[in-house]
């Protein structure tokens, strides 16, 4: 059974903060000193963004496949997290605290 926009709204919101937290984060990578020894946390933002958005844009569609995205999009959320919690910049403290929200609200949205 389809879920409504409105049923979603909570989860597409922390997934849209999140893709947004991770493209900055990643672009801000970008800029620091040592940009290779940010390459994994690049990465994993990149990812992470763009499974933020997909997921976000299917519940907006009200997709029968959004509850699967949404698993998927929590696993991708906690590595990213786990990633930049261990760098000290304020961009990937931001990002890591943001993947957490949406980890959450992926997994209660596809419970």
């Amino acid at each position: 059974m389809q879920q409504t926009f409105q049923q979603y709204q909570d989860c597409i919101d922390a997934c849209l903060h999140c893709a947004s937290a991770c493209d900055n984060c990643a672009s801000s990578c970008l800029q620091e000193e040592h940009v290779k020894m940010m390459a994994r946390c690049i990465q994993l933002d990149m990812e992470c963004a763009a499974l933020c958005y997909t997921a976000a844009r299917l519940m907006s569609l009200g997709s029968e496949r959004a509850k699967e995205l949404c698993r998927l999009c929590a696993d991708a959320c906690d590595a990213c997290a786990a990633e930049c919690a261990q760098h000290q910049h304020d961009h990937c403290q931001q990002c890591a605290a943001a993947c957490r929200r949406c980890a959450e609200a992926c997994r209660r949205m596809a419970a």
